[in-house]
């Protein structure tokens, strides 16, 4: 298990990522700097890595889940229903590698505004 910390103009949290091959990727790429985009309850940023679609992946995911979107090569952060949610949990926009759980309280992203700076380091 690997913490990492995202911080961005508003706020900061920390994430803990379990060990799965995505997870070492996006470790080794360490830091990333990216902007961030908003869809519904979820933030996502472009990262430049082009991981593989693990045999695991998932589109309906709790609420304050790492996962990486392999369509878009970018960390996804749902923290609440997307626009195509059916309930409370998020549905990301397509399966995506799960890599761990956000530590505390997710909602904090509610203050990451589209186009925000957003980075990512070893916590």
């Amino acid at each position: 298990m690997t913490q990492i910390r995202i911080t961005w103009p508003a706020g900061r949290l920390t994430a803990t990522l379990a060990d799965t091959p995505t997870s070492r990727e996006v470790i080794a790429a360490l830091p990333l700097e990216s902007r961030a985009n908003t869809w519904g309850d979820e933030v996502y940023f472009d990262t430049r890595l082009d991981p593989a679609l693990e045999s695991d992946a998932q589109q309906v995911v709790p609420a304050g889940t790492v996962a990486f979107w392999t369509e878009g090569n970018a960390l996804a952060l749902p923290f609440g229903p997307t626009p195509i949610s059916s309930g409370d949990e998020p549905k990301l926009a397509s399966p995506c590698n799960v890599l761990g759980t956000i530590d505390g309280d997710a909602t904090e992203l509610r203050t990451v505004r589209s186009g925000d700076p957003i980075r990512v380091e070893l916590a």
